[in-house]
């Protein structure tokens, strides 16, 4: 990974006195925000942690120093530095005055987004979900880049605070050929966000910060309009949007249910449960548990359901490592629910078939004989390098095949395998089962080898 920024653009605009100990610190280009309050001592947040800036105690003068280096504050009480990413926060008392500032600095860093290459691909909408200070914007930011430079695709960032594209009316280079619509209202992103759609013919969407129920139906909106959505907001996890009534429409919705006496006698829970009210506004959700470490949900729908139902889920974990490899780990957990299910096992081997497709109808009867000998799998449509690197992943015995008659299972692509009636005939006849798999990933196939060993 690369950073390009400009630290110094704001050092340049601060006192003196911080700048210098911030030039002569061994972590300056690891800063993350520096704190300026009335009547305190400077100080500097750090991946270490807080440390202070100076002996030196902040005066009326210092504030107003800074304040008339840089732009104008808007209504959200956030100003910036021409051509910069650095974002200023003020703290005002009762008469208004500013007596306390928040320099966030703001980082182009190339590469950020390789731990979703592949999620970016599908063409599916994606949210980010992470608390603040994580990094969120500067993921979007390269998302916004990738999207429009090298995937070629029409972006637009509907950038509320100017924190995407810099404090100008010039974007900063950091979001490559993406167009940028600035809002001139908090409260009014919702309608440009609609407007970026009526008006310019976008076919990616970029927004930061979804916050309220107006931009989170616009959202909706955008979604049925057909373009791509990739947006933020705060929460550590999927749980926290089911328990965030005004953002839950992101997700589908959440709603009350009244079961017959019958079928909550069947599911063993109580007659009100909760649902989930329609198909969520985007596909994918990736919580950013730290700078490097993400967890994904390929499949939103799934994943709110097995939570809302209290089942078993199966949970993806991609760490990028300084030897530039990307970790990718797979997790079964049972989900805190609302209600339990009788049996959550059962559910989950359902809901994986129901999403990879089995075809044989005797894929079921025969996996319990493929666990107990050597797999030998027949791959159609597939890469057989792709294979080949996700076999390597797991610690046991499998063999790729090219010969239909030594294999024991096929895997490939659902939509090809439907159209090949012949392979169909043929595995049924030798009583072979077929798997398919919605998309080639690595994710996807990792997910199906392990369903299939269980």
């Amino acid at each position: 990974m690369t950073s390009d920024e400009d630290l110094d653009k704001l050092l340049d605009n601060l006192p003196f006195f911080i700048k210098q100990h911030v030039n002569n610190h061994i972590y300056k280009d690891k800063i993350i925000e520096i704190i300026i309050d009335l009547g305190r001592r400077p100080e500097g947040r750090f991946p270490t942690g807080p440390e202070y800036l100076s002996q030196k105690i902040i005066s009326w003068q210092d504030i107003e120093y800074t304040t008339k280096r840089i732009s104008k504050f808007s209504n959200d009480n956030r100003a910036g530095i021409e051509r910069t990413l650095h974002r200023i926060s003020c703290i005002r008392n009762r008469q208004f005055l500013i007596t306390g500032l928040t320099c966030r600095i703001g980082r182009a860093i190339f590469g950020t987004i390789s731990l979703a290459r592949d999620l970016l691909e599908s063409g599916q909408s994606i949210l980010i979900l992470g608390k603040p200070g994580v990094g969120k914007t500067t993921i979007i930011r390269e998302i916004a880049r990738v999207l429009s430079d090298e995937m070629e695709k029409r972006v637009i960032i509907v950038d509320t605070s100017n924190e995407i594209a810099g404090d100008s009316d010039i974007p900063h280079p950091g979001i490559g050929r993406a167009r940028r619509m600035q809002v001139a209202q908090t409260n009014l992103q919702h309608q440009v966000m609609i407007e970026a759609v009526e008006n310019h013919m976008p076919q990616v969407i970029i927004i930061d910060e979804i916050g309220t129920e107006l931009e989170a139906l616009a959202a909706r909106t955008i979604a049925e309009k057909g373009v791509q959505l990739v947006g933020t907001t705060h929460g550590n996890c999927l749980e926290n949007l089911i328990k965030n009534p005004p953002l839950t429409d992101l997700i589908g919705g959440i709603q009350y249910v009244t079961l017959s006496d019958d079928e909550a006698k069947r599911r063993k829970t109580q007659k009100s449960i909760l649902e989930r009210k329609s198909y969520p506004a985007f596909q994918i959700a990736i919580e950013i548990n730290e700078q490097n470490l993400w967890t994904i949900h390929e499949n939103v729908k799934d994943s709110i359901d097995l939570l809302l139902r209290g089942n078993y889920t199966v949970t993806q974990t991609r760490q990028f490592i300084r030897a530039e490899k990307t970790l990718i780990k797979y997790k079964s957990l049972q989900t805190p629910g609302l209600f339990k299910s009788p049996n959550p096992t059962q559910n989950l081997r359902a809901l994986e078939q129901k999403s990879w497709g089995v075809k044989n109808s005797q894929s079921i009867l025969n996996s319990r004989n493929i666990k107990q000998k050597k797999l030998i799998i027949y791959s159609y449509s597939l890469s057989y390098n792709l294979l080949k690197e996700v076999i390597s992943r797991f610690k046991i015995d499998i063999v790729l095949t090219k010969e239909l008659k030594k294999a024991s299972l096929i895997i490939g692509l659902k939509k090809h395998l439907q159209q090949n009636q012949k392979l169909q005939k043929i595995a049924e006849q030798k009583n072979i089962p077929i798997y398919g798999v919605n998309r080639s990933s690595i994710y996807q196939i990792a997910k199906l080898i392990q369903f299939i060993m269980l």
